[in-house]
């Protein structure tokens, strides 16, 4: 059986997702390849014993060593937003296939570059759009594909977290921006602009506020990825705590509201989208990943109403992988569920999606909102493509 061999960047949040999905990826579908987890890479000192304890081969702290070695056929970057750009570049050259979170890098023309590089180099990329893997969203794609909305009329989207409402949390990289490059408005809204785009379509124009609630908080003396234990120093938030905006939408009478906070008191991770049609309407929260709500106009008047669907059946896309219906799936095996499209995107030769291409449509919007909030005025997604 051939083999891909992954090089994993990053060991903390992102590094403990992408790992379980390349564990369990054979567990649960048939690639007709062998995935290898080759070698995991970060800074931190403690990387060689989470490699051993993870079941990765080996460990590097250097990320050029990983990029460069033949024993690498796909590197995967799940470090902080800063370094994304300068690994996905040299990645490309060195010919490697490339997978990479979200916000795909710091600005425009980094993307730019990341885009450049990849089908330059005519390797499979992909961008960790993880929402786009869960079956109910999945489910929801299909339903408007074929019709049962009809005409959309409003597309609403709303990921609300609430771990900044604790003024002494610390100033980890996520509240700076040369490391995030955003604050919640790349760190959440960029699902939220994908799931839009994803379901609906292309973002013409946006009008968008933002606010930073606490401007100075104490600088950590531990952090493990969403963990963090403040010191005595502190340090300037220069990144938004929120930022909503409405938008149009290309060639489309469709209207577009999205909110994203991380001062959502109460929520750990909302990400809900409503969508409203001429003949139905859509509802889904992540905080019930496993529903979907739908109604539909076709129904009798005596049955009007949401109906509550059960994303658990072998028909629902991704499920007949899993478990007996009504056995429920976790955020977790979304990851699953993506790297069963990527390593299929690289055994078959073929695009994987998302790609970078929809990681830089995505930043287009994203600069867009920031250039708003700060003009205090409608501008336009600059679309230009490369």
């Amino acid at each position: 059986m051939p083999e891909i061999r992954i090089g994993l960047i990053g060991h903390k949040f992102m590094g403990r997702a992408h790992t379980h999905a390349y564990t369990d990826l054979p567990i649960f579908f048939k690639t007709d390849v062998k995935v290898v987890k080759k070698i995991l890479c970060a800074t931190s000192e403690d990387v060689a014993e989470v490699a051993e304890r993870w079941g990765w081969e080996r460990s590097s702290r250097n990320w050029r060593e990983v990029v460069e070695s033949d024993e690498i056929d796909a590197v995967d970057i799940s470090a902080p937003s800063a370094i994304h750009a300068e690994v996905a570049v040299y990645a490309a050259r060195a010919g490697k296939h490339v997978f990479c979170e979200k916000p795909l890098a710091l600005n425009v023309n980094d993307a730019k570059r990341m885009v450049a590089a990849a089908e330059q180099a005519r390797i499979v990329n992909m961008i960790g759009f993880n929402y786009r893997f869960v079956p109910a969203v999945a489910l929801a794609k299909q339903l408007i594909d074929e019709g049962e909305l009809g005409e959309i009329y409003h597309f609403r989207g709303i990921y609300q977290q609430g771990w900044l409402t604790d003024p002494n949390y610390p100033l980890v990289w996520r509240l700076q921006k040369s490391a995030a490059g955003y604050g919640s408005l790349g760190d959440l809204g960029a699902h939220v602009i994908d799931l839009a785009r994803y379901l609906v379509g292309e973002i013409d124009e946006v009008c968008a506020i933002s606010r930073t609630f606490v401007t100075e908080r104490p600088k950590p003396a531990y952090v493990d990825g969403l963990v963090a234990v403040p010191g005595t120093e502190r340090g300037r938030v220069d990144v938004d705590d929120a930022t909503g905006f409405i938008a149009s939408f290309r060639n489309k009478n469709t209207m577009g509201y999205f909110e994203m906070t991380r001062y959502g008191t109460g929520h750990c991770n909302q990400n809900r989208i409503e969508i409203n049609g001429s003949r139905g309407s859509l509802i889904f929260d992540m905080e019930q990943m496993n529903e979907l709500l739908f109604y539909s106009k076709s129904d009798t008047v005596r049955t009007h109403g949401f109906r509550r669907i059960q994303v658990g059946e072998g028909v629902h896309p991704y499920m007949a992988n899993w478990w007996p219906a009504g056995h429920v799936i976790g955020y977790g095996d979304t990851f699953v569920n993506q790297a069963y499209e990527f390593i299929s995107a690289i055994r078959e030769g073929r695009k994987a999606s998302p790609d970078f291409r929809d990681g830089l449509i995505c930043q287009q919007v994203l600069d867009a909102a920031a250039e708003s909030a700060e003009k205090k005025k409608w501008v336009k997604v600059n679309s230009e493509v490369i």
